[in-house]
C-alpha cells in the first residue's frame, strides 16, 4: 500500500491487533511514533530509510515538513483487513 501524509499532517494514534507493519519512505521525512508495553519510542526517517511496528504496537506517522510525504507500507499478518485497526485520536 502507498501512504500519501500531506505536509504538516498525520494519521491517526493506532495500532492492530492481526498485523505488523513495515514503512519504507519513498519520498520526504516521516516522523514516527511506536509505543509497546516495553518503551515509547519517536525517530525520524528519511527516503529510503524503513522502520518496523509490531503487532499491538501503538504508532503514529506524521509530515512535519512542508513536501509531501509518501510511505510504503507492507503489511504482515494472517489477516489484512481494514478493520483490524483501533484509533486512538
Amino acid at each position: 500500500k502507498i501512504l500519501e501524509i500531506l505536509p504538516h499532517k498525520s494519521i491517526s494514534l493506532q495500532k492492530h491487533s492481526k498485523r505488523s507493519e513495515h514503512w519504507v519512505v519513498v519520498e520526504g521525512t516521516a516522523t514516527v511514533y511506536i509505543e509497546t508495553e516495553k518503551y515509547k519510542h519517536e525517530e525520524i526517517i528519511e527516503q529510503n530509510e524503513s522502520i518496523f511496528v509490531p503487532i499491538g504496537a501503538i504508532h503514529k506517522l506524521s509530515n512535519h515538513t512542508d513536501e509531501i510525504l509518501q510511505i510504503a507500507e507492507v503489511q504482515i499478518g494472517e489477516y489484512l483487513g481494514e478493520d483490524d485497526i483501533e484509533r486512538f485520536d
